[in-house]
């Protein structure tokens, strides 16, 4: 039997936490090694405490979710991250991928739901579609005649999925077992085949395009 999941619970009310810890745990294949009340905090425990999923409110009262996965990100640190929101809110989905969340997930989910989106960013898959795409889409206002110029290999959207997590060229070249410059080659083509020279950019407009 393999070893639970670590997980890192963020939420700045208390009784939100004790009440997702107590659901988590309740599973028997998790387990919640890290709780704190911000951002701030869980950047703090996790310098010290690895875990394999972090579970972070949205907006907190100290440093919200999307801050501080930011900042995760920004010290290379790629550990998955599943924001929770009680906001229907298709900006909040935009910000949890600029941010480099692997997953957005409304409070409300399900437990079974909740427990599918933790173990499914644990192997490295992305779940950032959980709100309803029609705003997203109108926001970025994509056409059928801006579809990609080609279409994408199964590994060019494992590798869109990745970049949609956030994870840097050395980071996506380690997860999937090629080298550094290969995946610069993969991007490259990527972008060129959503006519866009940004990252973030790209994930948005594969996003809406119904590619990833």
């Amino acid at each position: 039997m393999s070893a639970p999941l670590r997980i890192a619970l963020a939420d700045d009310q208390a009784l939100v936490r004790a009440g997702l810890k107590a659901l988590l745990e309740s599973f028997g294949d998790l387990v919640v090694a890290v709780e704190a009340v911000d951002g701030s905090e869980l950047i703090e425990a996790l310098a010290s405490t690895p875990v394999d999923v972090v579970l972070s409110d949205v907006r907190m009262a100290g440093m919200s979710g999307p801050e501080a996965v930011r900042r995760l990100r920004a010290a290379g640190d790629a550990t998955p991250v599943i924001l929770l929101t009680t906001f229907d809110d298709s900006a909040l989905l935009l910000e949890a991928v600029a941010a480099g969340a692997q997953g957005f997930l409304l409070k409300d989910a399900a437990p079974e739901d909740l427990h599918d989106a933790i173990s499914a960013v644990a192997r490295g898959q992305s779940l950032l579609q959980p709100v309803s795409t029609d705003p997203v889409r109108a926001r970025f206002a994509y056409r059928e005649q801006e579809a990609p110029k080609a279409n994408f290999s199964e590994r060019e959207v494992a590798i869109l999925r990745l970049l949609a997590g956030g994870y840097s060229n050395k980071e996506i070249a380690r997860s999937i077992f090629l080298a550094e410059g290969t995946v610069k080659n993969y991007v490259s083509d990527i972008l060129d085949k959503l006519e866009t020279r940004d990252r973030t950019r790209a994930v948005l407009k594969a996003i809406t395009l119904r590619i990833i």
